[in-house]
């Protein structure tokens, strides 16, 4: 029997077969939409992927978990799969590299070093990175945070590596004062200036909020997102009060929306 027919046969896969799968699967005899795709073409899938999974996990869903996770895997294999065309690497050396890395940053478990407290590993582990990344400048380590990172969660990892590198607010308060000047300074921007302006500065106010919330120990990303699903509760509280009167939400008027908001809120 050749590979696909070994593959059609078996009942349970491994590691190895998920990269012959993909080999397959790009090969003359394999599918014409995958030997198409190019890093790019797929990169969107990824990021899908990962959401997908993270949700899973949020919601504890182990079957989800085992199908998504599955599915960042495959596109794990099919990125190696195109490098492995070209000759640069393939997914032994993926999992080569990662398990190399994972070791030198773990001395004090594959090493003699000895830690006390999960604080002195992790600060152990970050100066390792560092010093695995060899020397670069303060704006090198900054713009190494990826651009592809959702805004907040970028905004967030700017922060905390600017306060490594001694630059950032005193305290809350401080970060405070800032968020009330970018306010102050929509505010103005909206009665005079430009639309690129008015999205300037309310990008401003979004990072100096999200800066004051990390000062206060709050994760930005996931304040907003339990705020969004805060949100979601309350306007379905909204939407069952306006059914009761007959109404949708478009067919009620402003003013009465916002009292059933406020029942809402009330009922929490």
């Amino acid at each position: 029997m050749n590979q696909i027919e070994i593959l059609a046969s078996k009942e349970r896969f491994d590691f190895d077969d998920l990269r012959t799968v993909v080999q397959i699967l790009r090969s003359p005899e394999g599918c014409p939409w995958d030997r198409e795709q190019t890093h790019d073409s797929i990169r969107q899938n990824f990021i899908e992927e990962v959401y997908e999974t993270v949700d899973a996990l949020d919601r504890k869903d182990l079957s989800d978990m085992r199908e998504e996770l599955g599915d960042v895997l495959f596109q794990v294999a099919f990125h190696a799969c195109i490098e492995e065309e070209y000759g640069n690497f393939d997914l032994a050396d993926v999992c080569d590299e990662v398990c190399r890395k994972m070791i030198i940053r773990h001395p004090h478990v594959f090493g003699e070093r000895v830690f006390d407290s999960e604080g002195k590993a992790l600060r152990d582990w970050e100066a390792i990175k560092d010093k695995t990344h060899g020397d670069q400048t303060a704006e090198q380590i900054l713009r190494a945070i990826p651009k592809a990172l959702p805004a907040l969660m970028r905004a967030q990892k700017l922060g905390k590596k600017s306060r490594k590198l001694g630059f950032d607010w005193e305290d809350v308060p401080e970060g405070m004062t800032k968020i009330k000047e970018e306010l102050a300074e929509v505010e103005e921007a909206l009665q005079n200036g430009t639309d690129r302006q008015i999205e300037e500065e309310f990008g401003d106010l979004l990072l100096a909020t999200v800066n004051a919330a990390r000062l206060a120990g709050v994760d930005a990303e996931l304040a907003l997102t339990r705020a969004c699903e805060k949100y979601l509760h309350r306007f379905s509280l909204v939407e069952k009060q306006c059914l009761q009167t007959g109404n949708t939400v478009a067919q009620t008027k402003r003013q009465t929306l916002l009292s059933y908001w406020k029942n809402a809120k009330s009922a929490e």
